[in-house]
């Protein structure tokens, strides 16, 4: 008889590997909310108060802050006292954080809150002694400007002080508070832009060292080439056509190794722009600037343009504001830490600046003892040391002995490889001063000369214009004059016969009013005129984007300033244009052209030089013209490493030459083609072009189908949020990320991925409130105001917003207003 096995049933577990996930992901989900939660209300709890009274310690009659609709704020005061206190306190309300890390920034103090990955940076300041210059620019100030930086601090204090707990949340996340503002701070934000502007020709100087050792003197003189017929000085007259230099052209009698290409004169490009040798932080793309008379307007009333190319951040850099005290009456940008407004207008005059590139910094070979004592004229000297302490987060503490000469401080420690004593002369080091009071209240040129002349660093190209109709031009800064030399080498420093022996005088530098032709254009190209007797610059930047400017405001129209944003955001580039032509040309007439490169000839062939996002003809010109300066530079000066993003520290190598007038060497080296300078390995400059076609075309990042290869992903823009856009949660909604753009280095647009137009301003002087003005992205720094991102889209897509300036258009524009009275 069979029995039955009874069977026995387990229950299945309650929680089973999917509830056991499920329930994982749950609470992930609910983690993830409440994250998002606390963001959202920290961020929200640190947003400024716009509207309603604040009573504030430190004021002494009431000011009225009204904001317009992209919260630009127009602070109106009694006093100067309580007018910089509130811009300090208002600057603070939308940039605290901002104005905080860029003080850190420049004082090297980014590690203490940062941690080690930031002690290289923080040397480099210790060592420059940007702290050091800040007070010594701070001793120099009047007791009024001293009193408007003191008012500025405390506006700033009071605002710390009455958001305790409530701070921006980049504090939160990285745990820190605030100290105290000092007027120090807004001279230490100012010498750092000094730095960024004009502290690169001792980099420029160290390679034009290794490259003359190399090359010898008359090839390194080639390669460095500081003019271009092309130029256009502001204080000369058009050149005419019968009298135009054409050193740059092809000539009877000249060798033209195998190619007819020497007979085309047309620009070419600036190839440091590329992604190989966009990675040198010390060549800025540069800006516009530009004034026509009222013989050129619609309104009969003169037009004064600018557009300031500098380094993305987010927040932008710039901060508008209109100030106002009685008379007192200007509205512009501002630099936030720093009182007054750097470009704009008042109720008579209008200025934009553009960065002249002066070479304001030598390089000194010391010679040194075993006794730490260096060679002078005089003898042996001991040196001076200078102790400094980097606080490190999570870390000791890190001792530096900075040794300092009669020329400055000894800078070899930042030079990778370097074994010689190098100390760095330069004008921020005899303390500068910010005449910007003066500029905001000068109502005529002779005004606002004088305010100019007190001007030190960064030199500036400044273009003015007032409502009576008069325009002007004035170079700033001070330059030195050298017993010899122009600083584009190291010298000897045991000597004297490299020494300054002074400045320009003020009224010596290019300066020019109510010129005849009514138009007066700068971009950072070649000032001075022939036969000038002084040495400004050893290295200025190409003349395309000057050479464009003066094209389009030469050609006989009446503008409106709608056209001069047109011309801002113009696109354009006729040296893109005629490097594909150039392109096109050699790969026809070439001895051997694959299928591949007749292709990308073909996409250049007719092409209309504009650098549009979509284009595959100005990716495949642009990226042939960085394989033909690899091509023409590498069998002289060695093949670059890869993944060295500091040139100096690669040792010699073709990507060491990276020069503002690169382009004009180049385009000289394909007009008369001159065979030292044609590779041995080719038996024409056809087949090096053709060459150059078929490099870039097999390059990795080129696709299959080259129509698709677009220019704007290949040269996009990215501006991240330094801490918020590492956050994955925040990052879409803390800045515009990476996004494709169209323009290149030498279009009047001219933007790199990390470079671009840090602002556009368009005065009107028929009509001020008729003036426009835009920043990159908005007024905030908190991201969730609605001014944190507004003007990102105009800025991106080419429009912009009106700048209201009277009492009756800023009543008209009214969105918020916060009274603020004394407590």
């Amino acid at each position: 008889m069979a029995t039955a096995i009874p069977t026995i049933s387990t229950p299945r577990s309650r929680f089973s590997p999917w509830r056991a996930l499920a329930f994982f992901l749950i609470v992930l989900l609910f983690a993830v909310l409440g994250l998002l939660a606390w963001f959202y209300v920290i961020a929200r709890s640190a947003l400024p108060q716009l509207d309603g009274a604040v009573r504030l310690p430190g004021l002494s009659s009431r000011v009225t802050v009204t904001r317009d609709a992209q919260g630009v704020p127009t602070i109106d005061a009694a006093g100067f006292d309580d007018l910089f206190f509130a811009q300090g306190y208002v600057t603070a309300q939308d940039r605290l954080w901002q104005m905080d890390i860029m003080r850190r920034f420049g004082a090297g103090e980014i590690s203490e809150i940062l941690g080690g990955e930031f002690l290289q940076h923080d040397r480099e300041q210790r060592i420059l002694g940007l702290r050091v210059a800040a007070k010594k620019t701070l001793a120099l100030a009047s007791p009024a400007d001293r009193s408007r930086f003191e008012a500025y601090a405390r506006g700033v204090n009071a605002f710390i002080e009455s958001r305790q707990g409530r701070l921006p949340i980049e504090f939160r996340i990285l745990r820190y508070s605030p100290r105290p503002w000092v007027p120090e701070d807004s001279t230490l934000i100012a010498a750092q832009m000094v730095k960024d502007l004009n502290h690169y020709p001792y980099r420029q100087a160290l390679e034009r060292e290794k490259i003359m050792a190399k090359l010898g003197p008359e090839r390194t003189a080639e390669l460095y080439v500081n003019s271009s017929w092309r130029d256009r000085p502001p204080t000369v007259a058009r050149p005419s056509m019968e009298n135009k230099d054409t050193s740059g052209e092809d000539r009877p009698g000249r060798s033209a190794a195998g190619s007819s290409v020497a007979r085309f004169s047309r620009p070419l490009p600036n190839l440091s722009r590329s992604p190989e040798l966009d990675g040198d932080a010390n060549m800025v793309i540069g800006s516009n600037n530009w004034v026509v008379s009222g013989a050129h307007t619609v309104t009969g009333k003169p037009l004064l343009s600018n557009d300031m190319h500098l380094g993305h951040q987010m927040p932008n850099l710039w901060y508008e504001a209109h100030l106002h005290s009685g008379n007192f009456d200007v509205a512009g940008v501002t630099l936030p830490g720093v009182p007054y407004v750097i470009v704009g207008h008042n109720q008579r005059i209008a200025w934009g600046l553009t960065s002249v590139g002066p070479t304001v910094e030598d390089l000194y070979i010391e010679t040194f003892n075993p006794d730490g004592q260096y060679l002078t004229p005089d003898g042996w000297k001991p040196a001076e040391h200078r102790r400094e302490m980097i606080h490190v987060k999570g870390k000791p503490d890190v001792v530096l002995d900075v040794a300092l000469t009669r020329h400055g401080p000894i800078i070899s420690e930042l030079i990778p490889g370097e074994t010689r004593k190098l100390a760095l002369r330069w004008t921020l080091y005899d303390g500068t001063h910010a005449p910007f009071f003066d500029v905001d209240s000068a109502q005529n040129w002779d005004q606002f000369r004088s305010a100019f002349s007190a001007f030190d660093a960064p030199g500036q190209n400044v273009v003015f214009a007032d409502v009576d109709g008069n325009i002007g031009y004035q170079t700033t800064g001070k330059v030195p004059i050298r017993a010899s030399g122009d600083g584009s080498l190291p010298e000897n420093g045991s000597d004297n016969a490299h020494e300054w022996t002074g400045y320009i005088p003020f009224d010596k530098l290019p300066s020019v009013y109510n010129p005849p032709a009514g138009i007066i254009a700068t971009a950072n190209g070649r000032i001075s005129p022939e036969h000038y007797p002084h040495s400004i610059s050893a290295g200025w930047e190409a003349p395309w984007r000057t050479a464009r400017i003066y094209r389009v405001l030469e050609s006989g129209k009446k503008f409106s300033a709608a056209d001069m944003l047109t011309l801002q955001t113009d696109i354009y580039s006729e040296g893109e244009r005629f490097f594909a032509e150039r392109f096109v040309y050699g790969v026809d007439h070439a001895k051997k052209a694959s299928s591949r490169t007749r292709q990308a000839a073909e996409l250049m062939r007719g092409w209309d030089g504009r650098m549009t996002a979509d284009s595959a003809a100005a990716a495949i010109a642009y990226r042939s013209s960085v394989e033909l300066m690899r091509l023409l530079l590498e069998p002289k000066l060695g093949a670059a490493p890869k993944n060295l993003p500091d040139k100096i520290s690669a040792g010699l190598n073709w990507r060491t030459y990276a020069w503002g007038l690169q382009s004009v060497w180049l385009e000289n080296v394909l007009q008369h083609q001159p065979k030292p300078w044609l590779p041995e390995s080719y038996a024409s400059f056809d087949d090096v072009l053709a060459a150059a076609v078929e490099a870039a075309v097999s390059a990795p990042e080129a696709p299959a189908d080259l129509a698709s290869w677009h220019w704007g992903p290949f040269h996009p823009v990215e501006i991240r949020h330094p801490i918020l856009g590492e956050i994955p949660l925040l990052k879409r909604w803390t800045g515009p990320g990476i996004q494709p753009q169209s323009g290149s280095g030498f279009t009047v647009k001219a933007v790199s991925r990390s470079h671009g137009p840090s602002e556009r301003l368009t005065v009107d002087l028929s009509d001020l409130d008729q003036s426009t003005l835009n920043l990159v992205t908005g007024e905030a720094g908190n991201f969730l105001s609605p001014y944190y991102m507004d003007q990102w889209k105009a800025w991106y897509e080419g429009y912009t917003f009106k700048l209201p300036f009277s009492s009756k258009a800023v009543a008209a524009s009214r969105r918020h207003e916060l009274v603020m009275e004394p407590k």
